[in-house]
């Protein structure tokens, strides 16, 4: 059922390796929270990336709090399953247009969307790393 951890397991790997969207919520916005779907990728040494332009809101408020949250559930049709990351978050200026172009190719077909990734690309973006401290999970 629900467990927690600091760390992502194997099993959480496998589920955020799949195209799926992520909630990113991050301190010091809004009260009540709110949260914004992300793309996102897992990373060899167990953060999670995404981007989003420089001059977005999301980056101020991380700039000021670097505290985040990722929620990934599932797609309805499937077995119930979540996982919820929290941690602090850095903003890193190198990266992004790979990071874009990665995560367009698993999100998107690219032959429909070309022009879409090109307007993304063309924006100046950041990557972000959520680096996790608590790991939450459920399966039913």
């Amino acid at each position: 059922m629900s467990t927690a951890t600091s760390m992502l397991t194997v099993e959480d790997l496998e589920f955020l390796g799949r195209p799926l969207h992520g909630f990113l919520t991050v301190a010091g916005g809004p009260q009540p929270p709110q949260p914004r779907p992300v793309w996102f990728e897992t990373t060899a040494d167990g953060t999670i990336q995404f981007f989003t332009p420089r001059d977005s809101p999301k980056v101020r408020r991380l700039q000021h709090d670097p505290r985040a949250s990722l929620v990934v559930a599932a797609p309805a049709g499937e077995r119930e399953r979540w996982v919820s990351i929290t941690g602090s978050t850095t903003v890193e200026t190198d990266g992004a247009p790979d990071l874009v172009s990665r995560l367009a190719a698993r999100y998107w077909s690219l032959d429909d969307r070309a022009d879409d990734l090109a307007a993304i690309l063309a924006e100046h973006q950041v990557r972000v790393v959520l680096q996790p401290e608590a790991v939450r999970r459920f399966a039913f």
